[in-house]
């Protein structure tokens, strides 16, 4: 394949029927669709597992001194409290993802950003989701009011610290950190050349 030709497509294949699995009143729902392949209608049909989601910002905040603002938070599904950045869910419909990354970064650490750098959107698992995560790289941060922001159940037992950035590197290279959106978002700075030693 040339290169030039080196990107993702769109295509979406007939779904014959779909089927409620779970769906209550949060962000997120469970269907299983029946679909066939395209232009082809007496194809064997078959079903796939589909996690509704309405995709996420990462925000790898970085300081003056090349410090990263970490979380350390619990996830059940995973039973580990995972080393991460500052997150969340793109759950009011329209909203631009860097504003999503903006409010987050302020409800979640107390912090504003005067520039901000979109890093990458990427499919989480497009197996069975079609999940978009935004990241981005906030830097010349500032303090600021958290406004109504109550932190409740899992997030209220979050603990914020500061990490220097090639420390986070490397405990990314060695694997002693494993929460993808972090990897991802640290690896891209890197490579990008707008985080790290130079």
């Amino acid at each position: 394949m040339p290169t030039h030709d080196l990107a993702d497509t769109h295509e979406a294949w007939p779904v014959v029927s779909t089927t409620d699995l779970f769906r209550d009143d949060w962000v997120m729902a469970l269907r299983s669709d029946t679909i066939r392949p395209p232009d082809q209608p007496d194809a064997e049909t078959f079903g796939r597992l589909v996690l509704e989601h309405p995709g996420a910002v990462i925000v790898l905040a970085v300081d003056d001194d090349d410090r990263v603002l970490c979380l350390r938070q619990y996830r059940h599904p995973a039973q580990r409290r995972f080393v991460e950045l500052p997150a969340g869910l793109c759950d009011q419909d329209g909203e631009d993802p860097e504003e999503v990354a903006r409010r987050e970064l302020r409800e979640e650490a107390g912090l504003e950003a005067g520039e901000w750098t979109h890093l990458t959107s990427t499919f989480s698992s497009p197996g069975i989701s079609a999940e978009v995560m935004h990241f981005f790289l906030a830097r010349r941060l500032g303090v600021v009011d958290r406004g109504d922001f109550v932190a409740e159940h899992e997030e209220a037992d979050m603990e914020t610290f500061w990490a220097p950035y090639d420390d986070l590197l490397a405990a990314v290279i060695n694997g002693r950190v494993s929460d993808a959106p972090l990897v991802l978002a640290v690896l891209l700075a890197r490579v990008r050349g707008l985080a790290g030693a130079a």
